[in-house]
């Protein structure tokens, strides 16, 4: 039995959590398995508990289920390849009604709850074609997600809902994957949290080969696991390519290596399952975490080339001064890459001035990779650095990139903020702005 002294470090854990959490993005994607269960009215109260302290909710509906349903009572005939549905033209409108209607029970019941919730077209999407021979029709794949009308809506107090359905430039409609367009969302959120909530069992080592140091729970229960060891779990489980846990951990995979901090597979059907998972250490899923400077590391010489081709386009827009190979072998010490399989995707620097002031300089990332944050992750790799040196202050300059800079907790400044130093080597022509973040 749980002593007094117990439920107390359990409540003094929540509000640890609940001050953690404030004002960080949380994504749900909700089978609707889940929606249609009994458990689906606690689950929302949970959800509703959550955004009212703090935590910013955005959810999307799952419909698998629905619209299987939906086709069979309309007779519409609807292959499936490797687990996509092929969507017809004339499957389209029927797809669409359940994935509203799924959408629209989420919207009732936080209604009930007094909560306001929208439903929107937030997402642009354009056809997954023809891949291996095997034409999928009108199933699609994100192609854009607005995130600023997106966040425009949790700003006024509202949890936006997003159904499995994407429209192209010119209003045509796609069927997406819910899990897939939750994974893309979350990425393109930076959220903190990625939940997978379904009709999930757990991933017990009796059902896969695991890796005797991934940490389990006392049950048995895999509890969490890194990127790494995610990946070598997969590659250990090849073998279960239809399982709904490899199929998420797989786009858990994805999310991580994408910014996510931290993606949860829950089993919807538990009550409390969510509160559970987030506010206690073991949880009652499993998490894959990121390390969010995994892929950063010192520049070496013989980056300078890749470095130099990254930034070349900015300096022709003019967002970069221009510095040549030489420069950057001779200050390479001040630099690090952000490198994904052997290839450099950004870059970044910081210039010491001083034994109190550093700048945050050279930022360039790969504009194919713009959508995983790099350029945010390199920047606090490099606030750390200048914590970890005992500088009081860093400074950036920019030409148009101060409202970034802003939303990563930086503040105006002017040119009498900086080091005498860089003082004298400012391009008035320029006319950069200058941007502060104090370390204190």
């Amino acid at each position: 039995m749980e002593s007094s002294n117990d439920h107390v470090e359990i409540i003094r854990e929540a509000f640890r959590y609940t001050q953690a959490f404030r004002e960080k993005t949380f994504v749900f994607q909700l089978d609707d398995a889940v929606v249609t269960d009994p458990v689906i009215s606690s689950l929302v109260r949970d959800l509703v508990l959550l955004q009212r302290a703090g935590i910013r909710i955005v959810l999307v509906a799952g419909a698998r289920q629905r619209i299987d349903e939906v086709l069979r009572r309309y007779n519409v005939t609807c292959d499936k390849h490797q687990g996509v549905r092929i969507s017809t033209s004339d499957a389209i409108p029927f797809i669409k009604m359940a994935a509203f209607d799924v959408a629209n029970r989420i919207m009732t019941s936080l209604s009930g709850l007094g909560m306001n919730a929208v439903i929107g077209n937030w997402v642009r999407a354009r056809s997954l074609g023809v891949v291996g021979g095997v034409d999928y029709k009108d199933a699609g794949v994100v192609d854009k997600i607005r995130v600023d009308l997106l966040r425009g809506v949790v700003d006024q107090g509202s949890i936006p809902i997003l159904p499995c359905i994407g429209w192209s430039p010119s209003g045509k409609p796609y069927n997406l994957s819910s899990r897939e367009l939750a994974t893309s969302l979350s990425t393109a959120l930076q959220a903190s949290k990625l939940f997978f909530v379904a009709e999930f069992d757990g991933l017990f080592p009796t059902s896969y080969t695991v890796d005797e140091r991934i940490e389990t729970a006392p049950n048995g229960r895999v509890s969490r696991m890194d990127v790494d060891q995610t990946q070598h779990f997969l590659t250990l489980n090849g073998q279960h390519s239809d399982d709904l846990a490899i199929e998420l951990l797989k786009l858990a995979l994805d999310a991580a290596r994408g910014g996510v901090e931290r993606v949860h597979l829950v089993d919807g059907r538990s009550d409390g399952a969510i509160l559970r998972e987030i506010f206690s250490n073991l949880g009652v899923g499993t998490m894959i975490h990121a390390n969010q400077y995994q892929s950063i590391r010192a520049m070496r010489r013989e980056d300078v080339t890749d470095v130099y081709r990254l930034m070349r386009p900015l300096v022709e827009h003019g967002l970069l001064i221009h510095r040549s190979e030489s420069e950057l072998a001779d200050r390479h010490e001040d630099y690090v890459v952000f490198e994904t399989d052997g290839m450099v995707h950004g870059c970044g620097a910081l210039h010491l001035f001083g034994v109190e002031q550093g700048e945050i300089a050279a930022l360039a990332v790969d504009r194919m990779y713009d959508h995983f944050a790099i350029g945010q992750r390199i920047t606090a790799y490099l606030v750390d650095r200048a914590r970890v040196a005992g500088l009081r202050r860093v400074f950036a300059l920019t030409t148009q990139a101060s409202d970034w800079f802003e939303q990563l907790g930086f503040r105006p400044g002017t040119v009498d903020d900086i080091p005498e130093a860089k003082q004298e080597q400012y391009d008035y022509s320029r006319s950069s702005r200058v941007l502060l973040l104090d370390l204190s």
